[in-house]
């Protein structure tokens, strides 16, 4: 198992909330920002959210934004995934990733930006 573990996943029904934690053994050098990102079987992986952990400034994709909040813990190793008006179409395995380096405002919801990746974490809403 890598550095990176998350949890919190849960089934819930639309418009409930959950918050997802993802614990971060590994060196804060390899800690420059880290993202939550989603999957659904045959689609490819969605960047949702994502945060810096110097300035913690925030990026979101627009399917989540107003409605899913990122924040990180004052040790900066513990990142999390507020998420509130759960939808159907949230249903997903969730992931959290760390990036070493700053690669733009652009990559901080691509994948290829980010170097370790957590194991996932499901979350399944009912309508």
């Amino acid at each position: 198992q890598g550095p990176l573990a998350e949890s919190g996943g849960d089934s819930v029904q639309a418009g409930g909330s959950l918050r997802l934690t993802c614990r971060d053994s590994g060196s804060a050098y390899a800690r420059y920002s880290w993202a939550w990102f989603r999957e659904v079987p045959g689609k490819e992986r969605e960047g949702i959210a994502a945060l810096k952990t110097t300035s913690e400034q925030t990026w979101y994709a627009s399917s989540v934004e107003g409605r899913f909040t990122v924040s990180q813990n004052s040790a900066k190793d513990t990142l999390y995934l507020q998420m509130n008006n759960l939808a159907p179409e949230d249903t997903a395995i969730y992931y959290c990733a760390t990036a070493p380096n700053y690669e733009g405002a652009s990559g901080m919801l691509r994948s290829s930006t980010y170097h370790y990746w957590g194991q996932g974490t499901q979350v399944t809403v009912s309508s």
